[in-house]
């Protein structure tokens, strides 16, 4: 049960709400992105998509596996920011709700969902990054998988330990 009294509940609404209008521009970002790149796609000639800046297999169903990859991960990147925002703004709504006997655990269940669904967009979407270049040869995709791979050893890590709050 909430303990916490109405006028203190301001914070937590506050950053779940930022967190729905992250959520929110990425997944528009995500399907932007996925329009451009298929309407690109759609309206290309052959000699366009298959240009002398590509390395390595230029045949049209390799490009074209590359691209639908693609497409794929942005789409999955939409449909989980979709779901963070869905499942923080019904975080967002327990919370707020006056004079409620609902209990944490409901709560905590929602922003712990709603963060895994954050961690797979990010996810795809730095897969997506990783894809983008796989369509200009496979060294350009190594040299990104590489440098991927550092970036998240570094954010990934955590050296701290956590507080060890009061039961």
């Amino acid at each position: 049960m909430f303990q916490v009294d109405v006028k203190e509940r301001g914070p937590a609404i506050s950053v779940i709400s930022s967190n729905i209008s992250a959520a929110t521009a990425l997944s528009v970002i995500s399907l932007t992105l996925t329009s451009l790149l298929g309407a690109w796609i759609g309206s290309s000639t052959t000699n366009n998509i298959t240009s002398s800046y590509i390395y390595g297999s230029r045949s049209l169903s390799m490009v074209y596996i590359k691209y639908i990859a693609v497409l794929s991960c942005f789409m999955v990147a939409f449909a989980c920011f979709v779901q963070t925002a869905r499942y923080f703004v019904h975080a967002n709504f327990l919370i707020s709700m006056p004079n409620s006997d609902i209990p944490v655990s409901c709560v905590v269940k929602d922003v712990i969902r709603g963060n895994n669904f954050w961690l797979i967009g990010l996810r795809s979407l730095f897969f997506a990054t990783n894809l983008l270049l796989w369509i200009f040869g496979p060294i350009p995709m190594f040299l990104c998988s590489v440098i991927m791979v550092g970036v998240l050893m570094s954010l990934d890590r955590n050296t701290t330990p956590l507080h060890q709050y009061k039961q």
